[in-house]
């Protein structure tokens, strides 16, 4: 069932493009399954807003009724009973629209962050490179919570601060078109302010970043090198470094934000509570003296005046809140629009345990091959070691066998079925791989081991820890085996690649991918990762990605890989035997002294 030219997965971080018809489109595609709770809720927050006006309102009639020459009881009260009944309506629809937004909210991130879970859990493994770990936590933190903003708090502050003012208005145009006029001579100096400050921000925003990076860049500077600063005594320079980034970033701070506050204060000023009762009651008063108005009529432009300038701050701030979500939304379709890893209709079952690479071709951009024309051969019960100058593909060639990525072309098969004809369940029962970069959840220690095996016994976890040479660190620990990794169970390098090694025996996979597990430990936790790999390997067919030399003397194939091609392959002997790259990476290895402290894997009747 040979395979070429099929297109693999997105390759590991490489950036996914949404097609964006227009502003804000990804938004509004995201909350389209709480849309109507959404409107509901704004519906009944613009309610609330005209509602609230209401004793406001009554306050002018109530006025004019108490100042007859016979004041008409029951008018009085059925002005204070309609303010009465306006503060309820306000108290239920307010209540009911934060009940909606709430509820429309709780399950808008439910469905997303489910959205998002079954997506990644779709995706290629090799998709989780660091930088794409970075863009799941924000898209499952950061970008969430600005959208939950928008929705549970932004969207009805936004909705009674747009509502509220423009019915005051129409109430207010509606009595005398010309104090309305005179009420709002000042809203025009907020809007002109407002937009300089909106223009000299964007305008200074690169500037500010730049400082901001420099401080960030000198904290970083002084608290990873501490060590080697103090040790070489060049405390003194690095704080000197530091100062002058703090220094720099206040001076850029005050330069550009003294001026953006200087303007905004300005605005907001304007349109305070005491610009605007000092507009309508100074224009009221010139009204009442050139005989235009009664006194009385001014009552209802002095108290909604208030009510016209306080929501303003809000509606500034609306735009900076839609702003994020939308951002945040763009970003969240994009990691949506992750292509996943393909499931075959009709899943294929291997026969034997036989691991091979049929003319793989395979690169992390397109036009730029990491592996190429890879034809390789992995016996059951056999050692294959993948050794080769820093950057041959040795990693990415042991992932493939994982289905980390798909081939650009060619075919990976595991007892004669392509990877890509595998459901994926199946796949992991026949292949488990230990790395470099051990990842232990923030669970139980037993819990970590039996991640392949859920239902496996307290004894059978034991009995793998023992083959890893973990169980007598683990008994050590507070709660022993119930102990929780980043709580209670502080662990080594060492002691947490012992852990994965547990892991990987409890899985009991007839396959096993190895990437130098040894390659940051020191030289007593590598004997006892190698005595746990002994164990491991036995009687398994094992692809063993060897950074030192002296690790895989014993293994019964080594593939030498150089510029994504296989150079050479063969045993020790035979290498060494035909003066090529193997014989000369040995003998840069042998003379740098490595070869003498340390470990090697045994083969596997060694180990048996």
């Amino acid at each position: 069932m040979r395979r070429s030219g099929r297109p693999g997965p997105a390759r590991r971080g490489e950036a996914v493009s949404v097609n964006r018809r227009e502003e804000g489109a990804a938004l509004r595609a995201l909350l389209r399954p709480v849309r109507g709770r959404i409107t509901a809720g704004v519906a009944l927050q613009a309610l609330a807003g005209i509602a609230s006006l209401g004793s406001f309102v009554a306050i002018y009639p109530l006025a004019v009724a108490l100042l007859a020459d016979e004041p008409d009881g029951s008018t009085v009260w059925w002005i204070v009973a309609s303010a009465a009944l306006a503060l309820v309506v306000r108290f239920v629809a307010q209540s009911l629209s934060y009940l909606l937004m709430h509820d429309a909210d709780m399950e808008f991130q439910l469905r997303l962050r489910r959205r998002i879970a079954d997506r990644l859990s779709r995706v290629p493994l090799g998709w989780y490179s660091s930088r794409n770990s970075a863009t799941v936590k924000k898209a499952l933190a950061d970008d969430v919570d600005s959208m939950h903003y928008l929705v549970a708090h932004a969207l009805p502050d936004l909705t009674m601060a747009l509502v509220t003012p423009v019915a005051a208005l129409v109430y207010l145009f509606a009595l005398d078109w010309r104090l309305a006029l005179v009420t709002l001579v000042t809203t025009p100096v907020f809007g002109v302010l407002f937009r300089m400050t909106g223009k000299r921000g964007g305008r200074q925003h690169e500037r500010l970043a730049g400082a901001i990076v420099g401080i960030n860049t000198a904290v970083i500077e002084f608290v990873q090198g501490i060590s080697v600063i103090k040790a070489f005594g060049q405390r003194d320079k690095a704080s000197e470094r530091f100062n002058k980034a703090v220094d720099d970033y206040m001076t850029t701070f005050t330069a550009v934000k003294g001026p953006l506050m200087s303007l905004s204060s300005l605005a907001y000023a304007s349109v305070s509570p005491a610009a605007m009762l000092a507009a309508s009651l100074g224009g009221g008063t010139l009204f009442v003296a050139a005989d235009w108005t009664r006194p009385v009529d001014i009552l209802p432009f002095v108290l909604l005046g208030l009510a016209i300038s306080a929501p303003l701050v809000v509606v500034t701030y609306a735009p900076q809140a839609l702003g994020q979500a939308r951002q945040a939304a763009d970003r969240v379709a994009e990691l949506l629009a992750t292509p996943t890893l393909a499931e075959p209709e009709r899943p294929l079952t291997p026969s034997g345990h036989v691991a091979e690479f049929h003319d793989v071709t395979f690169g992390y951009t397109a036009g730029s091959p990491v592996l190429r024309n890879i034809d390789l051969t992995l016996e059951p019960g056999t050692v294959t070691a993948l050794v080769g100058p820093s950057g041959a593909g040795k990693s990415t060639l042991a992932a493939l066998l994982p289905r980390f990525f798909d081939p650009d072309q060619g075919s990976v098969r595991v007892g004669g079925i392509d990877l890509r004809d595998m459901a994926a369940q199946e796949l992991y029962s026949h292949v488990a791989f230990v790395f470099q970069d051990v990842r232990l959840l923030r669970a139980t220690v037993a819990d970590n081991i039996k991640m392949a095996r859920p239902n496996a016994t307290s004894a059978e976890v034991q009995a793998a820890a023992r083959a890893a040479r973990c169980h007598d660190r683990i008994l050590e620990l507070p709660r022993g085996y119930d102990s929780v990794v980043g709580e209670d169970a502080v662990l080594s390098g060492g002691e947490s690649q012992r852990i994965a090694i547990a892991r990987a025996l409890l899985a009991d996979t007839p396959i096993i991918v190895l990437d130098e597990a040894t390659a940051f430990v020191d030289p007593e936790a590598e004997a006892g990762i190698y005595d746990a790999l002994s164990a491991l390997i036995a009687g398994r067919t094992v692809l063993f990605v060897a950074h030192r030399l002296h690790t895989i003397v014993d293994a019964d194939q080594i593939v030498v890989l150089e510029h994504g091609r296989v150079a050479e392959r063969g045993t020790h002997t035979e290498l060494l035997d035909s003066a090529g790259v193997y014989r000369r990476l040995w003998e840069a290895y042998t003379e740098s002294g490595a070869h003498a402290q340390g470990n090697r894997i045994d083969a596997p009747e060694a180990a048996l």
